[in-house]
Formats: structure tokens, sequence, C-alpha cells
């Protein structure tokens, strides 16, 4: 391998002086203009990571929901998953290493994973809308191939469906095809299949509507692909299809998330069903207005609550052993955790934030459902649990277990198990309010969620925690402190933790009330800022 020729070939893709960048949960994430030299490195890092894995490997170029003038880029790992987290350290020192080094860490990662360079590399590269996209997508097109790596560019896609299309291709097309078309027949056969029952077993084919926030984002081209593949009483209508308005300004899954309100552009009618999607369509919240005009968030945890619900009540029908689990983080509203475990007996656990800790832990269990609040979640099954709920389907005598097994088994191929995908989630909510009859407000008032607060502090001081992030280790006194606040409210919880993305401490804080919960946040930030270094004046309420 000519290392030499990555010399010159990066001279064209220069790194700003003084640019210090980190891989991270979203891979890299900064403005535009500072991307170019990250975009052409990470191209050439997938092209040793294809050849170390002996597979395919994905390279997305995104910032997701940030402003239009960022960008991004994130490696995809053989079966869909994120980047293993020794890569991301790779990632880091490639992208941070100066151009004369470049040639030597790039041989230190060889020598360290053994990588055989005479082993052919293939990379799927693919883009979001952003007007940067293209060019930049074009700086990893060139790093695959000054290292001799072959590619092939999807062009505009979501970031599940390149995430899709990695792990169809490595498991030999056994998940499906490693096309956009393929992704679109695999799941509306599932959907399909699914509305048919409900249409079955209620009234006529009533037309289901859907109000959907694109972000102004890549998600309004593929629905628009989709469409037709539909089921006719399934209507979907639009709203910010990237037509006029810039990405993610006003609208989308984190705006409507962050400020509790609908996203501009879209004109809400009392208890109509609406959702937004985010910038790349890996996230998706719902919401409707009621009839006194008052705005409600069905977020991570409801859908989760949801999904758990539906495929607990299959299993019980298919009399199977198989167990379902939910994974949540400490930003999971405790009414949801409470009613998982105590009124459905839906074991819930807890880890760091994080798309990597749930992913991981949700591996564990025969059906494991996870979901951030912000809406990035989807639903693994194990290899027994599917090829169990698969033969079921095929070769159980009893009409009503081989019935629940069918479902099942849609419910396996219409969800996206490499990542959070909100095009797969919409549909798979879609279905079970359809079998299940219910509608927005009904799938909202399965609990309340208790009133909460979120907060940021500057300190100067790193915040040590433990127990999934739920309790602070450094500095002293802290945590008795935030104890013995929450002990002055009723149905009180707060948490404090160091944000993964900028240089500030988070605090969250529930209470029965959301005065309460208001209180709570603002004393505990008060807490952090006195103990943790607090940089400037203290917080005010």
């Amino acid at each position: 391998m000519d290392f030499g020729a990555v010399g010159k070939c990066s001279a064209q893709h220069p790194r700003p002086a003084g640019l210090s960048l980190q891989y991270g949960t979203a891979g890299f994430r900064s403005r535009a203009q500072c991307l170019d030299h990250v975009m052409f490195r990470m191209g050439a890092l997938a092209a040793l990571r294809s050849r170390a894995t002996a597979s395919a490997i994905g390279v997305m170029v995104t910032a997701s929901h940030n402003p239009e003038e960022d960008n991004g880029v994130k490696l995809i790992d053989p079966h869909g998953e994120m980047l293993h987290p020794l890569w991301e350290e790779y990632a880091t020192q490639l992208a941070n290493a100066e151009e004369q080094e470049l040639q030597k860490v790039m041989t230190e990662i060889c020598q360290k994973e053994a990588v055989d360079l005479h082993r052919d590399a293939l990379v799927f590269v693919g883009r979001d809308t952003r007007p940067s996209s293209m060019k930049l997508s074009q700086a990893v097109v060139d790093g695959i191939s000054v290292l001799g790596g072959q590619y092939r560019d999807y062009g505009l896609v979501t970031t599940p469906q390149l995430h899709y299309m990695v792990c169809c291709h490595n498991t030999q097309e056994q998940y499906g095809k490693a096309t956009v078309e393929g992704y679109y027949e695999k799941l509306s056969k599932a959907f399909i299949e699914l509305i048919k029952k409900a249409n079955s077993s209620s009234s006529g084919d009533s037309p289901r509507h859907l109000k959907i926030d694109c972000a102004n984002g890549i998600g309004a081209l593929k629905l628009m692909e989709m469409e037709r593949y539909f089921p006719q009483e399934v209507l979907i209508h639009l709203y910010n299809d990237g037509t006029s308005e810039k990405l993610n300004h006003l609208c989308g899954a984190d705006y409507v998330k962050v400020h509790q309100k609908p996203p501009r552009g879209l004109d809400m009618k009392p208890n109509e069903r609406c959702c937004s999607f985010d910038g790349d369509a890996d996230r998706i919240v719902y919401y409707y207005k009621d009839t006194d005009d008052r705005f409600h968030l069905i977020d991570g945890d409801k859908i989760a609550t949801l999904i758990s619900i539906f495929l607990k009540e299959l299993l019980v029908k298919v009399e199977e052993t198989l167990k379902v689990a939910v994974v949540q983080t400490a930003y999971a509203n405790g009414s949801s955790t409470r009613y998982l475990e105590e009124t459905m007996k839906v074991p819930v656990h807890c880890v760091k934030t994080g798309v990597k800790h749930l992913h991981h832990k949700a591996q564990e269990f025969d059906v494991g459902v996870y979901f951030e609040a912000n809406g990035h979640g989807t639903v693994l099954f194990s290899k027994a649990a599917e090829t169990k709920i698969r033969q079921l389907a095929k070769e159980e005598k009893d009409d009503e277990k081989r019935e629940a097994a069918k479902m099942l088994e849609n419910m396996i191929d219409l969800i996206n198990q490499t990542v959070g995908d909100a095009i797969a989630d919409m549909l798979v909510i879609e279905a079970i309010l359809a079998l299940k009859g219910l509608t927005v407000q009904q799938w909202d008032d399965i609990y309340t969620d208790l009133p909460n607060r979120l907060l940021k502090v500057a300190d100067r001081q790193v915040i040590g925690t433990t127990d999934a992030e739920r309790r602070a280790t450094t500095p002293p006194g802290l945590q008795e402190s935030i104890d013995a606040l929450v002990k002055k409210r009723r149905a009180a919880r707060a948490f404090v933790r160091p944000s993964g993305t900028e240089d500030a401490v988070r605090v969250y804080a529930e209470a029965d009330t959301q005065e309460a919960a208001d209180a709570l946040a603002h004393e505990v930030s008060l807490a952090v800022h006195h103990l943790a270094g607090g940089v400037g004046a203290p917080p005010q309420p």
C-alpha cells in the first residue's frame, strides 16, 4: 500500500490550523467548512476498517438535528451498528493528525489491527440534504479511493437506510436487499400485512390520516418515494418538506421536544395525530392538540411503552417463554418506569446516556425495546427469539397462536433493528394504534408524565457519576445536597451529569407539580454552581 499517495491527496484536503475534534456517539460534527479534511480521512479509515473486518463499512455524511450550516460524519460497522469504540479513538487520532504524521498514524492503526492491505475494501457512502453534503461526500470518496478501496455511493439517503444497507450486504442479503427499493419493499410488505389484520377486525377501511413534519430534511424525499408502497387507507400529509425553508429551522423532532410546541408550518386541528422526524430521519416524536388547545408531546418513553405492551400481549398469546425488557436512560420519565414495572410487569434497565449503551444492553434480552426520551430507538430480537417466532408462524397448529406469531414476524420485518429509524418506527406505531383501535389521546392517557425540567450549568470541575449517571460521586457533598433537596418534595427525583456534547453539566428534575420540578432543578443548579466551581454568576430561577 502506497501511503505516499495519501500525503499527496491529503494536501488537497488540508486541516485547518488549531482545529481539534472528538469522535463521539454522533461521530464528528462541526461547521461544514471545517470538515473537508475529516471527510477525506474518514474515507481512508473506512477503507482500513473494511479490510480489518472483511466487510462493507458505511460512511454517512450528516449532522442530524444540527443547524443547516453544520455537517458531520459517522462510520457504520458491519452489522449496521455504530463504530467500535477502539476505532472511534483511531478516528479522533486520524482527524487531528498533522499532515506530516498521517502516514505514521495510518501505519500504526494497520499494525495494531493486523490490517491486510491486499484485501479488497468496500465502503457504502450516503449523505443528507445539506448544501455542503455533496462536496463533503466527494472528499470521503477521495479518501476511500486513495487507499485502493471500492465504494458504492447511495447519494441522498436517511441515516437508518444506510445502516440497513450495510447490514443487508454483510448478511449476504439475509436481512434484506441492499437497495433503497429493497428497504421500501420489506417494510411496506410487513406493514400491509399488519394493517390488513386491523381492517378485518374494525368496521370498514376508514382512512388513517397522519401529519408529518419532515424537518425540511431527507425524510421528506424518502417518504415521497415510499408513498406508492403504502396501502391506500393510510394517508400521510408532509409538512416542512425542504422545498422552501432551512433544515431543522423551527421544526423537527428536536425542536418539538425541547420547546414543547408544534413546528412552524404545521397547522394542527384538535386531536389530529402528528409526528416530527429529525434532519436525518433517525428520531421521531408524536404530538397532538386537545380540544382546549393544549399541546401534548408523546416522546420516546411513551413510544417504548406502546411497543412493549403490544409485543408482550402477542408473546402471551403464543405462550412462549420469550421475555420483553425495556432499556432506558436516567432521562426517562419516572411515570413510564413505574407503569412498565408495576402495571405491565415488564423489567426496565437503566444505562448511561448514549444510543450505543442502550443498544448494547438491549442485545441481552429475547426482545429488547430501547428508546431515548428524544425519540431515538428501536427493538432488538435475539437470533433464538426470531427463529422461534418464524417457526411458530409457519408450523403452529392453533389458529390464534399462529396468527399472533405471524404478527410478531411482521413486526420483526417492519422494525429496523440496526438503529433508530423514524420511518420504520412511524409505521410500527401506526400499525399498533390501528390494531389496538387506539386514538392518539388514548395512547397518551396510558400514564401521565411527571412534570420535569432540564437545565444546563457551566462549571469548572468534572462531575463524576455512577449508577447509570443517576448519582454523583464527585465533587464531595454534591450527591448529599441533591438527596436533601429531593426529600423535600413529593414524587421527586433529580440527577446531574456532564454533557457529552458541550462543556456544561445537565441538571434534570421531576416532581408532582411543574412548580416543584422547576424549583428543584433550580436548587440543584445552585448546588452544582456552589460545589463544582460554577462559571460566572449563580443560575437565576
